[in-house]
């Protein structure tokens, strides 16, 4: 357990985020190299792939409903000196991991096919993408277990462990990614499966290095069957701070879906395009994700040892240290926006629309910034609807005149990513009104 309610915010700040971003960039690299090596399978390889991949948002929001939940109630008992609830929230976590573990495989391979029917541009990218998910599946599930682990050591103020397990777990899966998809060393190329069976291997390896930690090294929080019996008060608390949180990420499947279904009659190039330009605008935002991941933890502990004024200090210290990494990732967008793309294909059409995607998008990044922050705030609040109302409005303001945009004669994809960086600017003007106002209703019985 590491005391976030003494010392530097910036510091802690930083220190978090650090392993926290090594962690996720190391993860960013696997799904990068899977798209190398899906890329050269063909535009609609790519596209089913891509297309596919959006059912990591349905899974990101029921295991963010886990970790967030995790993060608020434990960081606040460590706040209080609460051992004996911290531990108790982290095996109701690990029972409602399994619950949603399993949930996870029924409706991936029950539904799936009926998912990938509604997205794919054509039958060649509706069977890719439909084979990427067959094998991708198991890998999903065990992202509960990983989560419940992870949102639990978050909580303590503890990443690296998370951070290690989770490298280990990246390497293993660029290590198998070429050997599977391409064939090296075996001579036998299972393509699109293997992209996903490398992601399954790679999810089991890092649910054994966790439970390995686990059960020699972490001491705060451990596993006691007698805690595992379903406590239903601890688990509307969690609920009533991951619910909404997770329901964001549902939020983003929505929005995503649906600039899916609207490209698709531009075909797969123009989907893979987009695929690949948002797999790198997620790249992009590591840095201001790390941080928000590290404002939770910090400013839910000083919230739970009533430290008000270290509260405020957490998140608007993060909003200027944000907004100065997204105004650099900006200015690189703007001038070369073509480089971050050409590494994976060489088919002019969808590095067009990739670079394109990227160049506009970026006018939004320093908005995203603060979002991301206002959520990580919310979060260590204890109260994340104003973070879904806000999600709930972007996606609204989008989706309506998206799809109206669609049926326009002269419509261009072009026409969506403005759209898209309007509504992210409303979306952060809304987080920022509703953070002034928790702050000001959390923190007053504090003075």
């Amino acid at each position: 357990m590491r005391d976030l309610t003494q010392g530097s915010i910036p510091k802690h700040i930083l220190a978090m985020a650090a392993p926290i971003g090594i962690g996720m960039l190391v993860q960013t690299l696997y799904f990068f190299v899977d798209l190398y090596f899906v890329a050269g399978l063909g535009d609609a390889a790519l596209a089913g792939v891509s297309s596919a991949g959006l059912l990591n948002f349905i899974v990101m929001a029921l295991t963010q409903m886990l970790s967030v939940g995790a993060v608020t109630l434990i960081s606040h008992a460590v706040g209080r000196k609460d051992q004996p609830e911290a531990n108790l929230v982290f095996n109701q976590t690990i029972v409602l991991s399994t619950i949603c573990g399993v949930f996870t495989l029924l409706a991936g391979y029950l539904l799936g096919p009926v998912y990938m029917a509604s997205l794919g541009a054509d039958q060649a990218t509706i069977d890719a993408g439909n084979t990427f998910i067959r094998w991708l599946i198991p890998g999903l599930a065990l992202q509960f277990a990983l989560a419940a682990a992870g949102g639990a050591l978050r909580g303590t103020g503890v990443v690296k462990p998370a951070m290690v397990g989770q490298m280990l777990t990246v390497l293993v899966n660029i290590i198998l990614a070429p050997v599977l998809i391409a064939g090296w060393g075996t001579g036998h190329a299972m393509g699109i499966a293997g992209a996903g069976l490398a992601t399954s291997i790679a999810s089991l390896v890092g649910v054994l290095v966790m439970l390995v930690y686990f059960a020699k090294l972490e001491h705060y929080v451990a596993y006691h069957a007698a805690s595992l019996r379903p406590d239903f008060t601890i688990w509307k608390r969690m609920l009533n701070v991951g619910l909404p949180a997770g329901a964001e990420f549902l939020f983003m499947f929505i929005f995503m879906a649906v600039i899916y279904s609207i490209i698709k009659d531009f075909g797969a190039a123009a989907q893979a395009g987009f695929g690949l330009g948002s797999r790198v605008m997620q790249a992009i935002f590591l840095p201001i994700m790390a941080i928000s991941f590290a404002i939770a933890p910090i400013a839910g502990q000083n919230f739970g040892a009533k430290l008000p004024q270290r509260v405020r200090d957490t998140v608007w210290k993060a909003i200027y240290i944000e907004s100065a990494m997204m105004v650099t990732l900006t200015l690189l967008c703007q001038i070369e926006p073509r480089w971050f793309v050409h590494f994976f294909t060489q088919d002019e059409q969808v590095i067009a629309v990739g670079a394109e995607f990227l160049q506009l998008i970026s006018w939004n990044f320093v908005a995203s910034g603060i979002i991301f922050a206002c959520s990580g705030m919310f979060q260590a609040l204890g109260n994340t609807w104003p973070s879904l109302i806000s999600m709930g409005t972007r996606v609204i303001s989008f989706v309506i005149p998206a799809l109206w945009l669609s049926h326009q004669p002269g419509f261009k994809i072009v026409h969506v990513w403005y759209l898209s960086v309007a509504t992210v600017t409303l979306q952060a003007c809304i987080s920022l009104f509703f953070l002034r106002g928790q702050l000001k209703k959390s923190l007053r019985t504090m003075e």
